[in-house]
């Protein structure tokens, strides 16, 4: 089973950069994405199914605006759009496909960095997100969470650690957060599980500002979270870097369980 999950900054964008050329053969059984910069009017029937594939979103209610979907090649059982919370669904920023006791979710974390007012609201959604998770953990169920989530976790997760400390992403309190979802709660960071050791390898984001991608000065803020289960069955992660479609690339997981 290979899920990938990328940061399109814009379906539309994207797609003029050759997503949907590289979709048809990632040989990705599943592809969680954020950001979409996009309402339901605004998608192409291609957008919202490629080909091979069923497309589920859940968009924002401001145009041009943050927004989630997974594409996947079998129809779900199930599908969770929003968390049930009003301000944060407003923003596009969850759907769940279930499949069987499979759960595969597309998750977009607020940015902080554009001022204070959205750094609270990031923290809010991280207070909200938390029990969220702690439900999901307890579920029984093996779930995936694939997404931006805007926080480096470790020194090694960025390349100027020394330099961002007070910056967005990589705060002290979002560190820890992320730090107890999986220390406290049990979800396993499947990237870090398999290569540990990796670092300007991992990387998943770079500024558009001044030499970020030639000198790989970047962020790796995009993550595959499992529960243990399904993460022991992790065989190979990589992130996609031979072509560009968007300021993050993709990162891609193969689980040694079937596409339930």
């Amino acid at each position: 089973m290979r899920i990938v999950s990328l940061n399109l900054n814009g379906i539309r964008s994207a797609a003029k950069k050759g997503v949907f050329d590289w979709l048809a053969k990632s040989g990705a059984d599943l592809v969680c994405v954020q950001e979409l910069k996009a309402q339901a009017a605004d998608m192409t029937a291609a957008m919202i199914n490629p080909e091979g594939y069923f497309g589920y979103f859940h968009y924002a209610e401001k145009k041009g605006y943050s927004g989630v979907g997974i594409w996947s090649r079998k129809q779900p059982d199930e599908i969770l759009e929003g968390l049930g919370i009003a301000e944060i669904d407003a923003e596009g920023r969850y759907v769940e496909l279930r499949f069987g006791n499979l759960s595969v979710v597309s998750v977009y974390l607020p940015s902080g960095s554009s001022g204070e007012h959205r750094q609270a609201a990031k923290f809010a959604f991280m207070a909200r997100f938390y029990p969220h998770l702690e439900t999901l953990a307890a579920s029984g169920r093996e779930v995936v969470i694939c997404g931006d989530w805007n926080i480096a976790h470790t020194e090694k997760d960025l390349k100027n650690w020394k330099g961002n400390q007070k910056n967005s992403g990589f705060l002290p309190e979002e560190r820890a957060w992320i730090g107890d979802v999986f220390g406290k709660i049990g979800w396993v960071d499947v990237y870090r599980r398999l290569y540990p050791g990796h670092e300007g390898e991992a990387y998943t984001w770079w500024s558009n500002r001044g030499q970020a991608w030639a000198k790989n000065v970047g962020w790796r803020i995009d993550y595959q979270v499992a529960t243990p289960g399904v993460a022991a069955g992790a065989r190979a992660a990589s992130v996609y870097k031979d072509a560009r479609f968007s300021d993050h690339a993709p990162l891609i997981v193969d689980y040694e369980a079937p596409f339930a």
